[in-house]
């Protein structure tokens, strides 16, 4: 028994050896074969799993998968834009801030070093806030400019309205003495190259975004018309590159060709011409905003520009017509201005791209990001919509735009000019006038105007008498009286 036992603990290395031989090449076998049913769950376990790659796409196949993903998120965008256009400008504005946002995120960092920007926590912070300062000083000169008549007779908006460039100024120099005191010694390059580069992303990215914004406050038509225009020539340089594309036109871009880009510039003044008039018959596309509450359904209500009109223009004789022969053509002004419109689309507009592209190629990306699936980042989707958004506005203000100054606004600027002693010796003076021209009671003498009864000038006044009253009396009068109006309502 003790020999016996003695046996069964003597190992034999060659015996075993050849067992784990066998068991190896069993478990060899059984790796081969996989689902054989002679292998043991103990093994199975011990078995290393060996995840197989995907197989690589073919060339065809990631064009196929990139044209869907693209084609999905273009109608996407479309049925997002649409939808803010038909809703009011509000929602289009919104659209604009964040645009400005996320390609202002986009450009500056694509200049970022990540290791020195973790060393410098201030790089961020301070470019974020560049970005709120110039936009504050943006959209408060916006604010001021359309919306006056609400913001100069508002107690808490009069004051920030009033110093609103000076408090843009301090905000600014705050981050310029903020700037200075975070240079720090080894990082000079970097910190002066990034606030070069970001200041030139306020310019070309924020500052014209405003403009873009400000067209919508002038009316719907003076942004949709000129973002329309350059998708437009974006789509026609493409088939028309295809189609008749010979010419290589620049190297930035080997596939833009001149028959492309002359092609699509003859279709977009085409499609300016015909889009131009049918939004002219829309009174929500051609009225300036004086409802930010409007949309497509409720419209809006105003004087249209008379560009909209249309005019008959005579054309001017040559020497190879008859004599006395006269031809004349009846167009909108507008559908001119839309010409010119489209030609900066497609002959200028495009540079912004180019100019997008050799940034890229600088930094050696594809995409300034990958905001939009298919179509990289915003900005790659806006290179040229900024400097056409520009263009429209200077344009606009240059040739098409009519001032009109309402005495109101005019008396109302001049009044809030005064400091408020003065507005009530105003006030004081322009009681006694009234009163002695009996357009006041006498009762009302020593109060103020606008706690006086409702008096109405006699309709029968002759015109010579009303020629006697001084211009600012006059003018102050009907202020007053629309004091009183309103206080009696």
């Amino acid at each position: 028994m003790a020999g016996s036992r003695s046996k069964r603990g003597v190992r034999f290395p060659q015996r075993n050896g050849q067992a784990d031989g066998r068991r190896s090449s069993f478990s060899d076998m059984s790796e081969e074969g996989s689902g054989s049913p002679t292998r043991t769950k103990s093994q199975a376990a011990l078995a290393p799993v060996v995840e197989k790659p995907p197989p690589e796409q073919t060339d065809y196949q990631k064009k196929k998968a990139n044209f869907i993903t693209r084609t999905f998120w273009t109608f996407v965008m479309f049925a997002g834009f649409f939808a803010a256009l038909f809703m009011g400008h509000i929602y289009i504005i919104g659209i604009i801030t964040a645009v400005q946002i996320v390609s202002f995120k986009e450009v500056i960092a694509i200049a970022n070093v990540p290791s020195r920007a973790r060393s410098l926590r201030s790089t961020k912070s301070l470019n974020w806030y560049w970005l709120a300062t110039t936009m504050y000083f943006l959209y408060g000169e916006t604010v001021i400019y359309y919306f006056k008549h609400i913001v100069l007779v508002d107690k808490v908006l009069l004051p920030l309205a009033t110093h609103h460039r000076f408090i843009s100024f301090v905000l600014y120099v705050f981050g310029f003495v903020f700037f200075v005191a975070s240079l720090q010694a080894g990082h000079y390059k970097f910190q002066f190259t990034n606030f070069a580069w970001t200041h030139m992303a306020l310019y070309l990215i924020v500052v014209q975004a405003h403009f873009i914004m400000n067209n919508i406050f002038e009316g719907m038509i003076w942004f949709f018309l000129p973002a329309a225009l350059v998708i437009t020539n974006d789509i026609f340089a493409y088939i028309c590159g295809i189609a008749f594309g010979r010419t290589q036109l620049i190297k930035l871009s080997p596939k833009k060709t001149v028959e492309g880009f002359v092609g699509a510039w003859i279709m977009t003044i085409v499609f300016a011409m015909g889009l131009t008039s049918l939004m002219s018959r829309s009174k929500y596309f051609i009225c300036p905003v004086n409802d930010l509450g409007a949309n497509i359904f409720t419209g809006l209500e105003c004087d249209p520009n008379p560009v909209f009109f249309p005019h008959t223009y005579t054309l001017p004789q040559y020497f190879f017509l008859p004599e006395k022969t006269q031809f004349s053509i009846t167009v909108a002004p507008v559908q001119i201005h839309a010409f010119f419109l489209g030609t900066f689309a497609s002959l200028i507009a495009p540079f912004g791209g180019f100019f997008a592209s050799g940034l890229k190629r600088t930094f050696k990306i594809k995409d300034f990001g990958h905001s939009i699936p298919g179509h990289g980042g915003i900005t790659d989707r806006m290179d040229c919509q900024f400097i056409m958004g520009f263009f429209a506005y200077i344009y606009y203000h240059t040739f098409i735009a009519v001032y009109k100054f309402k005495l109101g606004s005019v008396i109302e600027a001049a009044i809030n000019g005064l400091t408020p002693d003065e507005q009530i010796e105003l006030v004081k003076g322009m009681t006694r006038y009234l009163t002695n021209q009996g357009v006041v009671p006498h009762t009302c003498a020593n109060t103020v105007p606008v706690r006086c009864p409702t008096a109405t000038v006699p309709t029968n006044t002759p015109a010579s008498t009303e020629k006697k009253y001084p211009i600012f009396i006059v003018m102050t009068a009907s202020i007053l009286r629309k004091g009183r109006d309103m206080s009696a309502d």
